[in-house]
């Protein structure tokens, strides 16, 4: 039994300058999902509407984990909007390194 303990709690730890998020929708089938991000991803515009979203619906009282009022899908497609700019950025800053983009990626848990 503690070795099953060990393992759910390295699965909770979030590498350090990452933060966990859970997503979905209460009347969604699969529930919410856990996905890890980026905390640079905090200060992205389009992220800051999904943080006024979950503030409006939530509080700023919430307990637990941060959870984001979308759907899978909404966050799915606003999490590509953000490394499709980040991306691009990368590419202006670096730009005779065109093979070496910065590829951010989340993985629901």
């Amino acid at each position: 039994m503690e070795n099953k303990m060990q393992e759910k709690n390295k699965k909770m730890k979030v590498k350090k300058g990452c933060l966990a998020v859970r997503v979905g929708l209460e009347d969604e089938d699969g529930g919410y999902q856990r996905f890890v991000i980026p905390i640079s991803y905090l200060h992205d515009p389009l992220f800051k509407q999904l943080l006024d979203k979950a503030r409006e619906v939530y509080g700023y009282n919430a307990t637990g984990p941060l959870k984001l009022p979308y759907s899978v899908d909404q966050f799915l497609h606003i999490r590509w909007q953000i490394e499709k700019e980040a991306n691009s950025h990368s590419a202006n800053y670096f730009p005779h390194h065109h093979h070496h983009h910065l590829a951010l990626s989340f993985h629901s848990c």
